[in-house]
């Protein structure tokens, strides 16, 4: 597909375009995925044909269209973008698409030589995968911060229902882009929301609490993006409420980071001890368990998930609570 290819009006109706070659295998959902917010993730849409994304650049909000041509081995990705922020949008699909995001070192033979037959397994069948990199620091913070201690399905919902009463229609929504794109809020009008909007949202003191905190050095966070995953992540925990769960999983989003590990997570320790030795562990198990791919943890882990292993059920599951009933 060239931009010709681009369904009718779209490329010349758009305020800023891109064609990129990742040079190699390339998926764009495989990349993209660990981006979405669940399947109802407001500024994220998927069609038959493209990838839609809306978010706020430093030059003001835009939507981005993005869409794969030619063969998985070596296709290239076309991108369109409208709205105040166009052209910042545009520019940062290459890094977005995991431009960075380099694969060498952990596809040397001696290296796959360390690993797990289910990750060298994984790994050859899923060539196309890059971490992306959105740079977007607030917009993968706050959604992260409303996961903490509760069940996915709670922290999807308290942000679809903030997302629809507090977020803004995404640039061309309607004409040009599917009409239910929304811009997540800005940083400013996260801090206008109301505690009883927090409440109804299902989202409990602590966590409003947090991303108030946060969110108060908005300009201090963005600045976040240009400094290695690593000390990001160290000066996110700084601020009182955002842990080591919390820092790796924003960084693993907004600096591709390969090695960043969700300490604290309610499930995954177990579930990376069961695949590599049968048996469930702790976080320190955990981080003793991939300390030999240390540089490359977060690749393994995503390896893991990708082979298609499933781990036995381990003891209760975590209660949904329903904080607006309080």
């Amino acid at each position: 597909m060239t931009l010709a290819d681009v369904p009718a009006g779209l490329a010349a109706a758009a305020d800023a375009s891109l064609r990129w070659h990742p040079g190699g295998p390339f998926d764009l959902m495989q990349t993209l995925g660990t981006l979405l917010r669940g399947h109802g993730d407001p500024s994220f849409r998927t069609a038959p044909d493209a990838v839609w994304l809306a978010f706020t650049t430093p030059d003001g909000p835009a939507t981005l269209r993005l869409a794969t041509a030619g063969p998985r081995a070596d296709p290239a990705v076309d991108a369109q973008a409208w709205g105040p922020g166009a052209e910042a949008a545009a520019g940062s699909v290459p890094r977005l698409l995991g431009r960075d995001d380099d694969w060498t070192a952990f596809d040397e033979p001696a290296f796959h030589a360390t690993l797990p037959r289910m990750v060298i397994e994984a790994r050859r069948r899923n060539l196309t995968v890059r971490l992306p990199a959105t740079g977007r620091i607030i917009d993968s913070l706050v959604p992260t911060i409303l996961e903490q201690k509760v069940t996915v399905i709670e922290a999807r919902r308290g942000y679809r229902y903030l997302m629809y009463r507090f977020g803004t229609t995404a640039p061309g929504a309607g004409t040009v882009a599917p009409a239910n794109l929304m811009l997540q809020p800005t940083a400013e009008q996260w801090l206008h929301i109301p505690s009883w909007e927090w409440h109804k949202a299902g989202v409990g003191p602590q966590r409003s609490a947090t991303v108030m905190r946060a969110l108060r050095s908005a300009a201090a966070l963005e600045r976040l993006a240009a400094l290695p995953a690593a000390e990001a992540a160290v000066k996110l925990q700084s601020i009182p409420g955002i842990g080591v769960w919390t820092a790796a999983e924003v960084v693993q989003r907004t600096h591709g980071c390969p090695d960043s590990i969700a300490v604290g997570d309610y499930h995954l320790a177990a579930y990376v001890g069961a695949a590599l030795t049968g048996r469930r562990t702790d976080d320190a198990g955990m981080l003793r368990l991939l300390a030999p791919w240390a540089g490359h943890r977060q690749r393994v882990v995503r390896m893991i998930g990708l082979s298609g292993f499933r781990k036995p059920t381990f003891g209760p599951r975590m209660t949904i609570q329903d904080h607006r009933a309080h």
